[in-house]
């Protein structure tokens, strides 16, 4: 599976299932960034979630003193992704099934689950790389997801990034899958204004034909490779 900025990716073994920041190493290419074509109203997730992240992020990571070191790099092909899903830590499984199901059933790939990001890194970046290195960010809406203080983070944030970045638009999609759903009355109000991908529908196919359209992913592509083009020359000048 192709991740961004990555050839060949595999699940580690230390998702999202184990501790924040305790896992192996996974090298990593460029990271991929998006930048509206208005730069005086762009805003990375970073910049929006400076002044709150340090109370939401995973204990481990906020008592750490020191980031980890940066695993050499090796040249590999860099790709958009299609989707990025992002789930509770007992959801990795549920988050594995949508993945394949949209993938293998839809044809909609590559894409990715949150448990698939580098776990070596600081959590904040592999937000930050996930949704802007995806044209559409997916949120698994289960029982756990309103229990886990991360996700609750991960969904204000990529809601604020749909709304300061105009190709981000409509972007953000949330899914409440066939295994413990969050019942619509207990989904907080900013996402009940998004209407819902419901696996359990009659419609769902309709649905993800609607919302998953190549034309939209193409636009986010060419924007994100424009991105990357210019970030790179600057690092060289």
């Amino acid at each position: 599976m192709l991740i961004m900025g990555v050839g060949k990716s595999k699940i580690d073994p230390c998702p999202l299932s184990l501790p924040w920041g305790k896992s192996p190493s996974v090298d990593m290419s460029q990271r991929p960034h998006e930048a509206d074509s208005k730069k005086s109203n762009d805003i990375s997730l970073r910049d929006i979630a400076e002044h709150s992240h340090g109370a939401l992020m995973p204990s481990g990571e906020r008592e750490g003193t020191e980031a980890p070191e940066e695993v050499p790099e090796e040249d590999e092909e860099e790709v958009f992704l299609k989707f990025v899903i992002l789930h509770a830590e007992d959801d990795t499984d549920e988050a594995l099934r949508v993945q394949n199901l949209l993938q293998n059933d839809f044809g909609i790939k590559p894409g990715i689950i949150f448990a698939e990001m580098p776990c070596g890194r600081q959590h904040l970046q592999n937000l930050d790389d996930a949704v802007n290195g995806s044209a559409w960010t997916i949120l698994l809406l289960t029982e756990n997801f309103l229990r886990d203080t991360w996700c609750k983070f991960q969904f204000y944030t990529s809601l604020m990034n749909s709304v300061n970045r105009q190709h981000k638009y409509n972007s953000v999609i949330p899914l409440r899958p066939l295994n413990n759903p969050l019942p619509r009355e207990r989904t907080p109000f900013a996402l009940r204004t998004i209407n819902a991908l419901e696996e359990e529908s009659r419609g769902f196919p309709t649905q993800v034909e609607r919302i998953f359209q190549e034309s939209v992913y193409k636009i986010q592509q060419s924007i994100w490779k424009e991105t990357r083009t210019t970030l790179q020359r600057q690092s060289i000048a």
